[in-house]
């Protein structure tokens, strides 16, 4: 079903929130911020949420950073280039200390509340309040439409989940569309006062609690009443704004039955990624209305000399003269060497080529190339950026492993991560 845009382009604009400092996350949050991480070979995760509003509409964005956030300011600066004719913006609201507030963001809500002097001169009627981190494709045009229709003054986005999933999460409790009462992280035992009416579809499923995603709307003036004057010391949307203004307003919840899934650790990226590559993924990368816009880097296309590709996303700008690469994504500018074979591996790739002169120089020096080398096994791993893997290296991941850091990767869930820039020697075995 084609999406909807929203007609009235000033009616709303859109907050994304850049996250902390993601140490769940991490090693591939050391460098970076959560929202600059690199996702299907060629995306960050803030093209995420950006694309979803550029496909509804939405083409006034101010993006708020904090942590790690050098990465992800020069992307956006690289890639959301708007016409001089055109209202849309991608703006980036880093932390900033002034003279009546010297403090850092303390939260969601604390974040917002720093940027609206900065929002406030942009007319709109509501505000559209995003997470930099989720994978998604939601039609945010129709979720307006139902916080005007049910005469909302705030409206969450939520997606039912079943009783593995409920305790997780922020849990709503809803009748006819609009949302009783919440409480965050429920225990087990408490669940079953706490079940909604998702509709006869989802309850076949067992999916019968409604979660909240982290995506609101506000009335705009609403917004700024709570943050200013009413909760003006509360510091988070999800613990404090959401749960208190329940009690006092109109809270509609907007119900969202697609693929979504919030990327807070290394198994939940690892998984979401892999599934890109099944036959019909739960993202659609493959779809006319919804695309997702990046950075064009006007890279050659992939070139693939003697490999068998099962179930495998490949990048622009790659070589390939693998023996086996089989349900994995390879990133942009990735080599793999002769005789190597990957297995469930997220390969980002290269932030640049090797020439002829610096293969040279690594060569004199026994430093291995960039990519991955020679008669290589590899699976159950993610390889961050400028990676080099030497000659005969295996990596095998998988539950045998025990969580642990070390200087050159880390091994969470089973999942080996090589670290961005990392030099793995020939012959290593992890």
């Amino acid at each position: 079903m084609a999406i909807r845009t929203i007609t009235n382009p000033k009616e709303i604009l859109s907050v994304i929130l850049g996250g902390g400092a993601g140490s769940r996350l991490y090693p591939l949050t050391a460098s970076r911020s959560k929202p600059a991480v690199p996702i299907a070979g060629k995306y960050r995760l803030v093209d995420i949420p950006i694309s979803n509003c550029l496909n509804n509409g939405i083409g006034r964005m101010f993006v708020l950073t904090q942590f790690n956030s050098a990465s992800l300011n020069r992307h956006i600066k690289n890639t959301y280039h708007f016409s001089a004719f055109s209202k849309a913006f991608v703006d980036i609201l880093a932390a900033e200390q002034t003279p009546d507030n010297p403090a850092w963001y303390q939260g969601t809500a604390d974040a917002v509340r720093q940027g609206l002097r900065h929002i406030a001169p942009f007319e709109s009627d509501y505000i559209l309040i995003l997470s930099g981190d989720q994978l998604y494709q939601m039609d945010f045009a129709e979720m307006l439409e139902n916080h005007k229709e049910s005469g909302a003054d705030i409206s969450i986005a939520t997606i039912p989940v079943g009783d593995r999933e409920a305790p997780e999460f922020g849990i709503l409790k809803s009748s006819q569309g609009m949302v009783d009462s919440f409480i965050e992280k429920p225990a087990k035992e408490l669940l079953p006062d706490w079940v909604s009416d998702t509709g006869d579809e989802m309850k076949l499923e067992g999916r019968n609690y409604l979660a909240s995603m982290g995506i609101y709307i506000f009335n705009r003036s609403l917004l700024f009443e709570l943050l200013q004057n009413e909760y003006k010391d509360a510091t988070d949307f999800g613990k404090e704004i959401i749960p208190e203004s329940i009690k006092k307003y109109k809270v509609a919840s907007y119900q969202y039955t697609g693929y979504w899934t919030d990327i807070g650790h290394i198994y939940s990226f690892f998984e979401a990624n892999l599934d890109l590559t099944k036959d019909i993924p739960s993202f659609n990368l493959f779809d006319n209305d919804r695309t997702i816009y990046t950075r064009a880097r006007m890279l050659p296309p992939a070139k693939i000399s003697g490999t068998t590709l099962e179930k495998t996303i490949i990048a622009e700008g790659s070589i390939l003269t693998a023996s086996r690469v089989e349900s994995s994504v390879i990133g942009i500018r990735s080599r793999i060497g002769n005789g190597s074979t990957i297995v469930n591996t997220y390969m980002m790739g290269s932030d640049y080529y090797e020439t002829l002169t610096d293969i040279e120089v690594v060569h004199g020096q026994g430093i291995p190339l960039l990519g991955v080398g020679d008669r290589c096994y590899i699976k159950n791993a993610i390889l961050d950026k400028n990676v080099r893997i030497g000659n005969d290296v295996r990596i095998n991941g998988g539950t045998h492993l025990e969580n642990a850091d070390h200087a050159l990767y880390t091994v969470k869930d089973g999942i080996v991560v090589v670290k961005k820039g990392a030099v793995i020697p020939n012959g290593t075995v992890i």
